[in-house]
């Protein structure tokens, strides 16, 4: 930015009548993203002195409070400046500038302002009468100046994911990244988000909470995210969101449906794009026992031990309540995560009086396969269910290398539409996966990434240059019916940080293709 420029706006702003709050305002809260982050910088270095910097300060609040006649005008005001100088520290700590940049700005700064001339109360407070026939000049258009937002610099904006690219759900984080990536390198493609370009960066936890802090702060303090995209898992999200909340940090479309991600009020820079575990499961309830006339004590839970289980579970357990169903005798089997040790739970589910015919299963894929795969002769005719994480593509290629058998009839809830069906969205996401990743195949999570990224870029690009996490949450807080093509419309609000609602139904055929199913 142009400091002289900056000054020039000063003085032509404070040459004008000081009452004239309609006009003066906004050319003030211009005046406040120049000068605040100049203050800012100054602040953080030592060698600049903490009298010099109070003076400028305590002049400009003077100039808030002259051209504002309304409380809340002066209010706004102040916190425009407080937060300019908020960046402005940043742009310091963050090392995108040093001290000897930051004095010379500062010193420009004053030497604009008439300091060691007539002084910079001559500049800065004009008396009424000075004001009023004082020249006035014509205001240039403001220069855009760069960001000083967290991991937004001129030409980027770079977005972080922590999510299991080792371990046995691996294969979740690499088709969550890869959906994020099919949707950031279209955009990219066609010019980036008000001429930045997107980058994805990405930190391995292994699906275990153990390591989800370290690798939240890897990304945020040494790879500098602006925010958090496509996080993979419910007991890793639970470390996560206290971390991102704490540095104010967007945490957008998180792979999870749990409940700890949708608090009521909304915790304001957490984002979902996806229908609940809670509305997945209660879909399959309602499925299994008004069009499948199952009796509730036939229905059991496969649950993985943790939070995402729980989470599950307990969406079951609502559905159960619904209907006006006791849910204190659900059956619930388990398994721990990161395994596939179901014998415990087969051999629980032997013992049972009653004879279970459908399994709801909260588990990824593997330990689902493995599930199925010992008990599709034990029980014949039990129906299986899944929620979406299970990870659609990879459940079947398990249960296909066992035999079709296996597969056949097998049910997975999803929260996008069909992977091969037509609809816009997802020939989008095909035509972008082709383009930038050949030969990777159609899959539903990373169809999810790449719809959850869509919708961020969508608002990214409505929030304009000047990039900060509360605009791009105020602009999230205003999007309403949003069209994807994903034949539901999406929309959040401030009491509403879900965007979709909507559960599809799909079923397992003999070939391991995966074809609608209509759960109503």
């Amino acid at each position: 930015m142009s400091f002289r420029l900056s000054m020039f706006f000063v003085g032509a702003l404070l040459a004008s009548e000081a009452n004239a709050a309609g006009s003066s305002t906004e050319v003030v809260r211009d005046l406040a993203g120049r000068v605040g982050p100049i203050i800012g910088s100054a602040q953080v270095c030592r060698d600049i002195e903490r009298s010099r910097v109070q003076v400028i300060v305590d002049k400009f609040q003077s100039v808030i409070r002259e051209a504002s006649s309304q409380d809340t005008d002066r209010a706004d005001l102040q916190r425009t400046f407080e937060r300019n100088i908020a960046d402005g520290r940043n742009v310091v700590s963050f090392g995108k500038i040093d001290c000897k940049t930051a004095e010379r700005q500062f010193s420009d700064l004053e030497r604009s302002l008439g300091l060691g001339g007539t002084g910079l109360s001559g500049v800065i407070g004009p008396s009424s009468a000075a004001a009023a026939t004082a020249p006035t000049a014509p205001l240039p258009p403001p220069a855009t100046p760069a960001s000083t937002a967290h991991g937004v610099t001129d030409n980027e904006i770079k977005f972080g994911i922590v999510g299991p690219f080792s371990g046995a759900a691996r294969e979740l984080g690499r088709q969550m990244k890869l959906g994020i990536d099919a949707a950031f390198s279209r955009a990219n493609e066609a010019g980036g988000v008000n001429g930045r370009q997107l980058r994805l960066v990405a930190a391995d936890d292994g699906y275990e909470p153990t390591r989800t802090l370290d690798a939240m702060k890897n990304l945020w303090d040494k790879e500098q995210v602006f925010g958090f995209i496509g996080n993979v898992g419910t007991p890793t999200a639970a470390v996560a969101i206290p971390y991102a909340l704490e540095k104010k940090a967007l945490f957008f479309g998180a792979f999870t449906g749990a409940n700890i991600l949708r608090s009521d009020p909304p915790d304001r820079y957490v984002f979902n794009y996806r229908a609940s575990y809670a509305e997945e499961t209660d879909a399959v309830v309602r499925y299994l026992i008004k069009l499948r006339h199952l009796q509730p004590r036939q229905i059991a839970v496969l649950a993985q031990q943790d939070a995402y289980g729980d989470a599950g579970f307990a969406g079951v357990s609502k559905a159960f309540r619904a209907l006006g169903v006791d849910d204190s005798a659900i059956l619930r089997l388990g398994y721990k995560r990161n395994t596939v040790e179901v014998d415990e739970a087969i051999s629980e589910l032997k013992l049972q009086k009653t004879a279970v015919r459908a399994v709801v299963m909260v588990a990824t894929y593997r330990a689902a396969a493995k599930f199925i795969e010992r008990t599709r002769d034990l029980f014949p005719g039990m129906i299986y269910s899944n929620v979406s994480f299970v990870g659609s593509t990879q459940l079947a290629d398990e249960l296909m290398m066992l035999g079709p058998r296996f597969a056949s009839g097998v049910i997975v809830t999803q929260v996008v539409p069909a992977v091969a069906g037509y609809s816009s969205a997802v020939l989008e996401y095909k035509t972008a996966l082709n383009k930038f990743f050949p030969g990777e195949a159609s899959d539903y999570v990373s169809l999810e990434g790449f719809v959850a990224a869509s919708v961020l870029i969508d608002a990214l690009k409505k929030t304009g240059p000047q990039l900060e996490a509360e605009k791009l949450i105020d602009t999230l807080e205003n999007t309403r019916n949003l069209d994807m093509g994903l034949g539901a419309s999406l929309s959040y609000g401030r009491a509403e940080h879900q965007a979709s609602h909507k559960v599809w139904g799909t079923t397992i055929d003999d070939k391991g293709k995966y074809q609608s199913l209509e759960l109503e």
